[in-house]
This record gives structure tokens, sequence and C-alpha cells, in this order.
């Protein structure tokens, strides 16, 4: 029996975003070495790179409310190529702000542009697939993400070690090269057919099972993105074991998604969300408080394929529950929202956990990163999917 056979019979469209997302994702490196740009390559220290990575978040932040609703507005397909130009052109101008506010205010406006691509993505995706489709074209966007991912921060590791301008220079063109491919290629599909007389959805806003399903899952995404703050200061500068093997991290995590999350993900496709959910919290709660016993390369990578398994459960299951939860014409703006949870959690998760990891100890970050995503899961396990919702027609 194929484990891949879900894949059949998408449409052309979504091959082609997963494509261009492949392309931009394989010189992805400014984000995950931003902390280490701003320490060694600008000689901040560990609490004004955290600054940084928070004017990152907020500006994705900022972003997250206006991003899904414009693409609902403009289309899903013309924000996503604005998103991808804007952003490939700002990464390779970056690197010549010469002043902290300059830099900051860059950093700020590429977080934003970027944040832009995932709400439209993600339900221009969502209306390509029927819903018993959905999940494995969830699966593939990730495939693509994370393909990209195996290279990207690897290649990073490399290039950091001789220039960090050049790191920036790289991303900008692999976005620039995504661009390129969906402006020549993707035409943007017809707008769904809606039923007689259909009322416009409720605003993501009221809806209180997906504020319930988002507010429990930022602490769990805050945990996951201390590999953007935290781990990298972790495996760097208090083990020593240098930039290149913690590209490498990367590569074990993407290499384990691009081998196994769309099979484990078909396999799970009969699962509550809510069992998905707290499966993969409990795997990144492992993964990622067993850190504080992991000081050499092999116990690393152990700990990085348990919080990859919890990456690899959690990722789809709330992409998926979200989209079961959208209207047909408010899904950028539902997507927008979840969107918004991973700038939060990326504008909190790594300032909080550097300001803890320089305050307290990495001992105080990994031990609390563990009761927080357990925590979350348990409130997770609690999420049901509304009977209307789960509807193809709702």
């Amino acid at each position: 029996m194929n484990p891949w056979r879900g894949l059949r019979g998408l449409p052309r469209e979504v091959w082609l975003v997963c494509a261009s997302t492949l392309v931009n994702r394989l010189g992805t490196m400014a984000l995950p070495f931003l902390v280490l740009y701003l320490t060694e390559g600008r000689r901040w220290t560990p609490e004004e790179a955290g600054y940084g990575m928070m004017v990152y978040g907020a500006g994705a932040l900022a972003a997250g409310p206006f991003s899904g609703r414009l693409a609902d507005r403009l289309g899903h397909v013309h924000v996503l190529k604005a998103s991808l130009w804007t952003s490939g052109a700002l990464l390779l101008v970056l690197p010549y702000a010469t002043t902290k506010p300059l830099l900051f205010a860059l950093i700020f406006l590429w977080a934003g542009l970027t944040q832009a691509f995932w709400p439209s993505a993600m339900a221009l995706l969502t209306g390509l697939a029927t819903p018993e489709k959905r999940k494995a074209v969830f699966a593939l966007h990730r495939l693509s993400v994370n393909l990209g991912m195996a290279v990207g921060p690897a290649m990073g590791g490399f290039i950091a070690h001789h220039s960090y301008r050049w790191v920036f220079w790289t991303d900008g063109l692999s976005t620039l090269a995504g661009a390129v491919m969906l402006s020549l290629l993707l035409k943007a599909p017809p707008a769904p057919d809606l039923p007689h007389g259909h009322e416009p959805g409720a605003s993501p806003w009221t809806n209180r099972h997906l504020l319930f399903l988002l507010l429990a899952f930022l602490p769990t995404l805050m945990v996951f993105f201390q590999i953007e703050g935290t781990l990298p200061l972790w495996v760097v500068r208090d083990l020593g074991l240098g930039s290149s093997f913690f590209g490498l991290l990367f590569t074990v995590n993407t290499l384990l998604i691009v081998i196994l999350e769309v099979p484990l993900n078909l396999a799970m496709g009969h699962w509550r969300h809510g069992q998905q959910l707290l499966l993969g919290s409990i795997c990144l709660a492992f993964g990622f408080g067993l850190t504080v016993w992991a000081r050499g390369h092999w116990s690393l990578i152990f700990t990085t394929v348990i919080w990859t398994f919890g990456e690899m459960i959690l990722f789809p299951a709330i992409s998926d529950a979200v989209a079961t939860l959208a209207p047909p014409d408010r899904r950028g703006e539902y997507m927008g929202l979840l969107s918004l949870c991973f700038a939060a959690a990326l504008a909190l998760g790594p300032w909080l956990g550097v300001l803890t990891y320089a305050k307290a100890g990495p001992r105080t970050v990994w031990f609390a990163s563990f009761l927080l995503a357990g925590g979350a899961g348990l409130l997770l396990a609690r999420f049901r999917t509304p009977a209307r919702a789960a509807s193809p027609t709702a």
C-alpha cells in the first residue's frame, strides 16, 4: 500500500504554490541566523538580539489582522505574489542598515511583508482542495517548506561562517525566484461557488471555538520558537558546537519531515483534532525539556528528533482545524488569525526565552518549555470541531 496515495489528483495550482514555496525555502536562512547575526556579526548582547527577534515578531503581529482580510478582498494569488516580490527585495538591502533604529525598522517591515504570504497561501490551498484532500494538501505544502529547509539553514551555516551579508542576499534572491515562478505560471482561480442566499461568514474574532483553539495553541508555539532564540545560543555559545552544527540540526529536522510527515498525517487522518494536537504538544514538551541534559552532538540530535515529531503532528492538525472552522468567504481572515498566533509566539517566545536565558539560565528555559507545552497540550485535547463546521458545506 502506497503511503503517499493521498497526493494523487491534486490540482495543478496546488503543485505550483508548493513548488514556488520550495524555491523560496531553499534559500531560507536569514531568520534562523538572525540572533547569531546580531550577536556575532553586529556584536550585540544576547538581550539586544532578543529585542531584535521581538521586533521581527512585532512586525508580523502588526500585519496579522490585515493580511488575511486583504487577501480575501484583493485575491489570494495577488497578495501571495506581492509578498514574495517585496520581502525578497527588502532582504537584499537589509544588511546595509548602518544604525540600530534603521535595522529595527527594516526587520519590522521585513516581518510584515513576509507575514502576508502565509494566510494567502493557506487560504488559496484550502479553496483548491476538497475537504477529504485538505490534510494531504497541507502536508504537501509543509513538505515543500521543509524540503527547502533541509538545504537552506545548513547552507546558511557555512555562508554565515564567511559572510552574514550573503546570508541575507541568498535568502532574498531565492524569495525573488519564487515570485518569478508564480508570476509566470500561476493565475488566480475562479471565486468559489457559494450557496444561493449565502450570508457572510462569522468573523474569526467572534468564533469562540477558534479563539479557544488558538489561545491554547499559543504557549506550545512559544516553546517551538526557541529554535529561533535560545537553542542557537545554547548550541553555539554555551556548548561551543559551532554554527555549522546548529544548521545541521535543521537538516535533521527537515529530512525527517520530508520522509515522514505526509505518510504520518495521512495515517492519522481519522484522528480527532484534539487527539493529534495533544500528542504533538507532548512531543514538543519532551523534545525541548530534555534539552537541559543535551550537551553533545548525538544527544542534541536525539532531542531534535523528538520535537520534530511534535512539529509533524501538530502543525498540519492545527491548520486543518482552522480550515474546518473557516467560512468559504473568510478563509483568508481565519488563516490570518492563525498566522497572527504564529506571529505573537514569534514575538514573545524567543524574546522571553532569551531574557530568561540571560537572567535565570538555560535550565530554567528548558524546564519551563516542558511545563508550557505539556499544559497547552492538555487544553488542546479538549478541542472539538462543531458539527456544522465539520460539514463540507459549512
